[in-house]
């Protein structure tokens, strides 16, 4: 008896604890879930209880799921503050030992006005199971660190070894990569120069800048819906705005972050779990895709760093295409408005979205795949002449419409539209934290990644949009169709559009009528 009531009790790592619940999620019946994982009825039920708590600590990635005990640290602050300063060092790839986080740690605290902290080497062990760091194990791309000397071998090493093994068990279809890209999306064709090579770390060009998230599969056949990250919340613009064609979401830099790139994973990997979907996603190794959240249907492969401008699909003509076609529907705006004697207004945030998410949508199928295998993840079937069209696509059309708006604004001799493209293309596009940052977020207890107010972001004198009624939208199809008929070699494709609107409008005011005749009927009884 007396050996009985010494009995170890066992604990479960918060991994061991999430099958348990995966388990009854399945289906199974709880008993037996309770004999199969050997406990008792009453820490099943615990388990499912505390289940939200365990699932949001190692989404968020602040534990390590192999942590048995979810215990605060005593001196909480300074946990987090080394934490958040480890991840920035992590994401480089920066070989970090013990001692140096040990140091790191003692100036932080110092820096938070804590005099009697000390970072032992109990404190480091107990820092390290807390968020499940394995310090031999820091530099997830050690090898990497030689890519400078290896030169073209390394990525031939790549191609040859890794990928290989990464793509083995899926089709084209189930290969994504996403990436971000920054944009200037008030830039004008006659401010080229002054946006050339600049970083836009923060400041004023913080509110002219978006970043979005692209992602697409290896056959063209899916790109996914873009996430932007803007500065404001609720820009103005938005008012009466209630559908986008993309997710947006917003924080002070207008930058992708760790939590926004999680909180997009977790939706993509719910969402392919839905479809009873496995893809593999490559992506490079930037700050933001740092301690990724433990996912079910997505395996993740980290592109050799250093080598995405040769071996990142989006770097390699398809994100170069999107933004062709966003600065053209730009210029064809700007030249409108000339040719009307309107005056030139400010792009805002809802147009810039629109033209984005319709220049992504353009993409074509072949251009993306052209560019998978100008990346040698699936096999080459094209000449060097065909690769260098798809990273310039030249459009004697777009040539033209650039040449009317340069002469007409005055833009320099110099500047050309490969250069209005790209003039955004070295814009940083993820949170990277310096101390005195890290440190604010700990002492305000504010959230590092929090928005930017509504006037910060957007100059108010911007034009608000109108409501518009089902009434005037239905009015404007039949006019856009009056104004079809009198044109001469309109595309099937494009009356087949304008039917589908026209439907879908009609289908919100038979919807509309029908629910009012009922609410009428019912009232009258």
């Amino acid at each position: 008896m007396a050996n009985k009531g010494n009995k170890k009790r066992r604990q479960f790592s918060l991994e061991e604890k999430m099958k348990v619940v995966e388990a009854v999620d399945s289906g199974k019946r709880k008993g037996d879930v309770a004999k199969e994982f050997g406990i008792t009825p009453s820490t099943l039920s615990t388990f499912l209880k505390d289940r939200a708590k365990f699932e949001e600590k190692v989404r968020k990635a602040s534990v390590g799921p192999q942590r048995k005990r979810m215990r605060n640290a005593l001196y909480d602050d300074i946990d987090k503050a080394v934490f958040a300063w480890f991840q920035e060092i992590h994401a480089k790839n920066i070989l970090v030992t013990g001692s140096v986080i040990r140091k790191k740690a003692l100036n932080l605290a110092n820096m938070l006005g804590y005099d009697n902290f000390q970072a032992s080497v109990g404190w480091l062990n107990r820092f390290r199971d807390r968020h499940g760091i394995a310090l031999n194990a820091v530099c997830r791309e050690d090898g990497d660190r030689l890519m400078n000397g290896l030169g073209i071998d390394k990525v031939n090493e790549w191609h040859a070894g890794e990928i290989i093994k990464l793509i083995a068990d899926y089709s084209p279809d189930d290969i994504f990569n996403a990436d971000e890209a920054g944009v200037f999306f008030q830039l004008l064709p006659q401010h080229t120069l002054a946006a050339k090579g600049d970083h836009c770390r923060g400041g004023k060009k913080a509110k002219q800048r978006l970043t979005a998230l692209f992602c697409c599969n290896a056959s063209g056949t899916e790109k996914m819906r873009p996430l932007i990250v803007g500065r404001s919340p609720s820009p103005h613009c938005f008012k009466n705005v209630h559908s986008l064609p993309c997710d947006y979401r917003a924080n002070q830099w207008a930058l992708m972050t760790q939590d926004l790139f999680n909180e997009w994973l977790m939706q993509v990997d719910a969402r392919m779990k839905r479809a009873e979907r496995r893809i593999l996603l490559l992506i490079d190794n930037c700050s933001a895709h740092n301690m990724l959240p433990r996912l079910e249907r997505i395996q993740v492969g980290y592109l050799p760093s250093n080598c995405t401008a040769v071996l990142q699909p989006l770097n390699l003509g398809i994100i170069h295409t999107m933004k062709m076609l966003y600065r053209s529907h730009l210029l064809k705006q700007i030249l409108f408005k000339l040719s009307s004697n309107k005056d030139q207004e400010k792009v805002d945030i809802k147009q810039a979205i629109d033209m984005i998410a319709a220049a992504w949508w353009s993409v074509k199928q072949s251009t993306v795949v052209k560019c998978w295998q100008k990346a040698g993840i699936i096999p080459m079937e094209f000449t060097d002449s065909d690769a260098e069209m798809v990273a310039k696509e030249p459009d004697i059309a777009i040539e033209k419409l650039w040449h009317s708006v340069a002469v007409a604004t005055c833009v320099p001799n110099e500047v050309n539209f490969q250069d209005f493209v790209t003039a955004d293309d070295n814009l940083i596009i993820s949170q990277e934290l310096v101390d005195t940052e890290i440190i604010q977020g700990m002492v305000t207890g504010k959230n590092t990644g929090e928005a930017g107010s509504e006037d910060e972001e957007e100059d108010v004198s911007l034009p608000e949009q109108p409501k518009i009624t089902i009434t005037e939208a239905i009015s404007s199809v039949q006019k856009l169709r009056q104004f079809l008929s009198t044109c001469v070699g309109v595309p099937d494709a494009v009356f087949g559009q304008l039917n589908g609107i026209d439907e879908y409008l009609m289908k919100r005011v038979i919807q509309s009528l029908t629910d009012s005749q009922i609410t009428d009927f019912l009232q009258a009884k």
